[in-house]
């Protein structure tokens, strides 16, 4: 079975590169569905595979096998954790596809394959990412996943938000990236090898009882910052929201649900690998700079989310908002953590696309985003209100969805102030998606009036007046893109209601992570309170924003931190090498030590 892991990131390359050299003969149709099928048989060989991912593969690509216990070659590795991300990977990539079906307008020049095609070239950098076994190609497949991901965003190109958001989006990851390549060279010095585990041994060869150096930690530091930038963790975030703000909605739904979770995903196999052992990081320092980014992320998520009336940016700082949960429950190195983090990935990626999937369709009946000036103008799209009031319970935390299963086992495994973090963090980004549920498709309180002076943004948009994606405004929402959100939602329901399926889950992340016993995943009776009380919580503030939208409007000190996201660049880049300094300085003193 392991002859098939190079498979997973070549059929979706060479089936970009076929509607590329064919698109402008293939009718739209023809195109599309072979990119809908390609995705389809990735991901029906992804589950194959991790089906037999017990004990775990690995493929030497080329047939260039290590001599000596040295190698030059590319390995992949095929374990619960990596085939699972691609799984995911090659499902939301289909369901972006299914929905983006005879969606935009024709491209230039009659290439009706190039949609289709940087969806999979996107698709197999992810794909590549995930299973790569050594850093450096991880780190190649790292910038082919970048590299599409910036063409995506600026995919309409005759708009100069797009580029604009689509430059930002590349010039801060591209830093990000160069980061990753220092820390790759200094490690790469160090030990003289580029295979993970192999950098692991070597670190601990090389510490010989003395713990780490310098160079350790500043290659640490330096490899971190790329993933994190891509996981857009605070400080590294501002980006993501500028970006989700243009990308076509079919793009957000990959970049949310499956492309930031590829970061944190990074993070976890990065220091179970090379860092965790006693020549890297000690675990107190990495569980100290892990979980305070984490909880930053959170709680600057949640609350930008709240203040937001353009929809695709609040769901693009919701999305902030759980990374940061994310990074805390990778951060505390626990088992339990880790299965619950990977269930709560799982779902949240079925919701957020959901979520995205139906603002999309908001964009293209309505020429707008905006919460405040479609107030109560979606009453009659029923069903689309309906999915979108779902998710967001679902994001609140509501049993038996996913993503309350993978939040109720993180906060059993974290325990103390941080289950607190994760109720508030849960019920404000659901609270926030709840309101606009409420005001657009029930038309429910009064209609917001413009922000006083001082609470406006001047650079950021308020998600009216936009362009459909489509020809022209659409009369009727066609099944196509209705059946994707909807299938999606089952999809996370099923997550946390299907028997066995977490506790399948819980086991493959276990052998892949190794960091303790395994515990079985499932529903407890505290678990299910917290739910309903985060969930409970979410219903209670988004009715009271409703119906007494002063009571909630943004105080003065949430004000400074809503002008941080300006819009320019150099802040970014600035708040890039801040993030850096913090990172390096919350896990310096296992080296001073």
């Amino acid at each position: 079975m392991h002859r098939l892991l190079p498979l997973l990131p070549a059929v979706p390359l060479l089936g970009a590169a076929l509607l590329v050299a064919g698109g402008r003969r293939l009718p739209r149709p023809v195109a599309e569905t072979f990119g809908c099928l390609v995705a389809a048989v990735t991901a029906a060989l992804a589950g194959l595979l991790l089906l037999h991912s017990t004990p775990p593969m690995a493929a030497w690509v080329g047939g260039w096998f290590p001599k000596g216990g040295e190698s030059v070659g590319i390995v992949l590795v095929g374990d619960g954790a990596s085939l699972g991300m691609v799984t995911l990977v090659s499902l939301l990539t289909l369901a972006a596809l299914a929905y983006s079906w005879h969606y935009f307008d024709e491209p230039p020049r009659g290439h009706t394959g190039s949609f289709p095609a940087l969806l999979l070239l996107f698709q197999g950098g992810m794909c590549g990412f995930a299973l790569a076994g050594d850093l450096f190609n991880a780190f190649v497949f790292f910038e082919l996943m970048s590299v599409v991901a910036y063409a995506l965003t600026g995919y309409r190109i005759d708009e100069a938000k797009a580029v604009q958001g689509a430059l930002g989006f590349a010039l801060v990851n591209s830093l990000g990236a160069y980061f990753m390549l220092m820390g790759i060279a200094l490690l790469y010095a160090r030990t003289g090898e580029l295979g993970m585990a192999k950098i692991g041994q070597g670190l601990d060869a090389a510490a010989a009882g003395h713990g780490p150096d310098a160079l350790t930690l500043a290659g640490f530091v330096l490899f971190l910052t790329g993933l994190l930038v891509k996981a857009a963790a605070v400080p590294f975030q501002f980006w993501l929201p500028d970006a989700h703000a243009v990308a076509p909605t079919p793009v957000c739904m990959l970049l949310s649900g499956v492309m930031v979770e590829l970061g944190v995903y990074g993070v976890w196999r990065v220091y179970g690998l090379v860092f965790s052992g006693p020549g890297g990081i000690p675990a107190a320092d990495a569980t100290r700079a892990l979980v305070t980014l984490g909880v930053l992320t959170a709680a600057v998520g949640a609350v930008m989310c709240w203040y937001q009336r353009h929809i695709k940016r609040l769901l693009a700082f919701s999305t902030i908002a759980h990374t940061g949960l994310f990074l805390v429950g990778v951060g505390v190195l626990k088992a339990q953590a880790d299965e619950g983090t990977a269930l709560y990935v799982l779902a949240h990626a079925g919701v957020k696309a959901a979520l995205f999937a139906c603002a999309g369709m908001l964009l293209d009946r309505y020429g707008s985003v905006d919460e405040f000036s479609l107030h109560g103008r979606a009453r009659e799209l029923r069903g689309v209100g309906i999915m979108f009031g779902v998710g967001a319970l679902a994001l609140a935390g509501l049993p038996p969805f996913g993503t309350g299963l993978g939040k109720a086992v993180s906060e059993e495994a974290v325990g103390g102030p941080l289950t607190a973090l994760y109720i508030a963090a849960s019920a404000l980004t659901g609270a926030a998606v709840l309101r606009v549920a409420a005001r657009v498709f029930l038309g429910l309180g009064p209609r917001p009036g413009e922000p006083r002076d001082e609470e406006r943004e001047e650079d950021e948009t308020s998600g009216s007046g936009e362009e459909p994606e489509t020809r022209q405004r659409l009369d009727r929402i066609p099944a196509t893109m209705r059946s994707v959100p909807a299938v999606l939602l089952v999809a996370a329901l099923a997550v946390g209601a299907v028997p066995g399926f977490a506790h399948a889950v819980g086991e493959r992340v276990d052998e892949s992570g190794a960091r303790g016993v395994f515990s079985a995943v499932h529903w407890t009776a505290t678990g299910i309170l917290l739910d309903l009380l985060s969930t409970a919580l979410a219903v209670a503030v988004a009715g009271l924003a409703v119906a007494r939208p002063r009571l909630l409007a943004a105080p003065g000190w949430a004000l400074p931190l809503r002008r941080l996201q300006s819009g320019h660049v150099g802040d970014y880049v600035a708040w890039l090498l801040v993030g850096v300094a913090l990172l390096g300085a919350l896990a310096l003193p296992g080296v001073l030590g």
